[in-house]
């Protein structure tokens, strides 16, 4: 977990529920099947203005540290177990500074009986979006001249728990699920007690995930080419 995921009509609603200040010109569009590698829409708190400029921007899923010498590190960086995070290089630095959260309409997970696997759609109940947390990273093209405006990438990683509850039965690891007012303090560059943010961030998930809804989908879903709304239609 977190695999693939949804995003369904969530950016306009954002500037309302996570009081964006500024939206990116050119934002992904919906994808019922959000893949590794897959552009979509974070929110993040700039830290180049005084207050903290909340953005949403386009990014892409798998994250890439500064340091790297190309993109395809990211495949390896698109979950990031929150209970490590404080301790891995990949991952330090964008907790410390660089947090984000990633909307979602809902995600799909993966369960397996007896050598089948079946895909099931997890959501919230009514319309609202659902918030992930996650850290971010811009990272710099060696390849490219200084002034191309494409230079930059920024992308992005799902952190993740332990499962709890219903969810548990599915997979042993889900989002860390997160709310909009807690959103505030988790994506301000300037918080302090990084650690103590984490651990109440990881505390708080369960009481997300137990409102959640989750029902069986049809296995098309496990294909990346297929797209569109039938996918998070409960199975026949």
């Amino acid at each position: 977990m977190c695999g693939r995921f949804v995003v369904a009509n969530v950016a306009s609603e954002l500037v309302g529920v996570l009081r964006v200040d500024l939206a990116a010109d050119e934002l992904p569009p919906p994808s019922f099947n959000v893949a590794p590698t897959d552009p979509v829409a974070i929110v993040l708190d700039s830290a180049k203005t005084e207050p903290p400029t909340r953005r949403l921007e386009a990014a892409r899923w798998g994250l890439v540290p500064a340091w790297a010498k190309d993109p395809s590190i990211g495949v390896r960086a698109i979950n990031a177990r929150s209970e490590e995070v404080e301790d891995k290089p990949m991952f330090r630095q964008a907790l410390i500074k660089r947090r984000a959260v990633v909307p979602a309409s809902g995600y799909y997970e993966w369960h397996t009986d007896a050598g089948v696997k079946t895909p099931y759609y997890i959501r919230p109940q009514g319309e609202e979006p659902l918030l992930f947390a996650g850290l971010y990273e811009w990272w710099k093209d060696p390849s490219k001249a200084d002034d191309d405006a494409t230079r930059w990438m920024l992308s992005f990683t799902i952190m993740t728990r332990a499962s709890v509850g219903p969810l548990g039965s599915i997979h042993d690891r889900m989002p860390l699920f997160i709310d909009a007012d807690h959103a505030d303090v988790w994506l301000d560059p300037t918080t302090e007690n990084v650690g103590d943010l984490l651990d109440a961030t990881i505390d708080a998930a369960p009481l997300l995930a137990e409102t959640l809804q989750m029902y069986p989908v049809d296995p098309a879903v496990g294909n990346v080419r297929n797209n569109g709304p039938e996918l998070v239609a409960p199975a026949a």
